[in-house]
Parts: C-alpha cells; sequence; structure tokens
C-alpha cells in the first residue's frame, strides 16, 4: 500500500456455505473491486518475516515486469531458504525420488495399486515421522528446528506436534 504496508489476504464471500475464498494475489489489489485498496507497489513477502524491494505498480502495464521482478526476489529468498536447511543424505533423496518415479509409473499401468500404495506410503511416513520428531525435540530448540526445516517457529513446532502426535499448545 501508499503506506509500506501488506495488506491482509482478500476475502470473497460467495454468499453459499462457510466456504470463503482468500487470496492475496497481487492482481486483486488493482482497484476493482471496491472492498480492496489499490496497490501502490509489488514486493515479495514469506512468513519466516522476509520482505523483498518494492516495485512501484505500473498499473497500465498490468504489472507484468513488477511481478516478474518479485518472482526473481522470491526465487532467491526459496533458494536461500533451501540452502539454509539441513540437507538430506544422498540415498534418502534418491529413494525418494525413486519412489515417487515408481509410484507414478504404477499410476499409468494400474492405477488403483498406485492408490494402494500410497496409504501404506502414509503410514511409513508416520511410523517414521513419530521417533524422528520426537527426537528432534529433545535435540534442538523450537528456533533451531525452524532453521533447520526452512519453516517459521510456529510452523515448525506444529509439524513436530503433527509428527510426534503431541499437543502443541500443552508445555
Amino acid at each position: 500500500m501508499d503506506d509500506g504496508t501488506v495488506p491482509q489476504p482478500a476475502t470473497f464471500d460467495t454468499g453459499s456455505g462457510s466456504d470463503v475464498h482468500r487470496s492475496s494475489h497481487w492482481s486483486v489489489y488493482d482497484g476493482h473491486f471496491a472492498h480492496l485498496p489499490r496497490a501502490a507497489a509489488l514486493r515479495g513477502v514469506c512468513s519466516c518475516g522476509w520482505a523483498g524491494p518494492e516495485y512501484p505498480v505500473d498499473w497500465e502495464d498490468a504489472a507484468g515486469d513488477q511481478a516478474d521482478a518479485c518472482c526473481d526476489d522470491w526465487d532467491g529468498h526459496t533458494a536461500a531458504v533451501e540452502a539454509a536447511t539441513i540437507p538430506l543424505p544422498e540415498t534418502v533423496t534418491a529413494l525418494l525420488e525413486q519412489l515417487e518415479a515408481e509410484i507414478g509409473k504404477l499410476g499409468t499401468s494400474s492405477p488403483l495399486a498406485a492408490v494402494r500404495a500410497v496409504p501404506r506410503l502414509e503410514a511409513t511416513g508416520r511410523q517414521a515421522g513419530y521417533w524422528a520428531a520426537r527426537s528432534a525435540q529433545h535435540d534442538a530448540t523450537p528456533q533451531q528446528a525452524a532453521t533447520a526445516l526452512g519453516l517459521t517457529e510456529d510452523t515448525a513446532r506444529r509439524e513436530l506436534a503433527r509428527l510426534g502426535r503431541w499437543n502443541r499448545y500443552q508445555p
């Protein structure tokens, strides 16, 4: 906005049911919706607190160049976050890629068999994730876990609680 703030996601009530569509896409802040402000600039933002540089919006250009610049900034940010995360061993990465490819091939030749494989994969992930999350809870602070996982501290806590099957609201 003109004052440098980032607006809350726009809500679009369809008038029926409890599902309300929300969007933070830059194009909804073009001034065409009476309940939304018109953006003065574009910049990439992340839940981790990162914010890229501002690019004044030229609405005659449909913000194309500015949006492309924001995407470039975002790509740089996500590459930096990825570089800061704890690396997976190559053997694990290769196994995951192989598993994804095999289930993909199975989905082509026998879709029902691929569907059957997915719950088994999820169960294996839940079982492995349980012990990993329990160990991580004792080995790392929430901030260390967030940095290692490339997540915000709150999201890292939520993910560890989900995998470790504990209530994140209990001390």
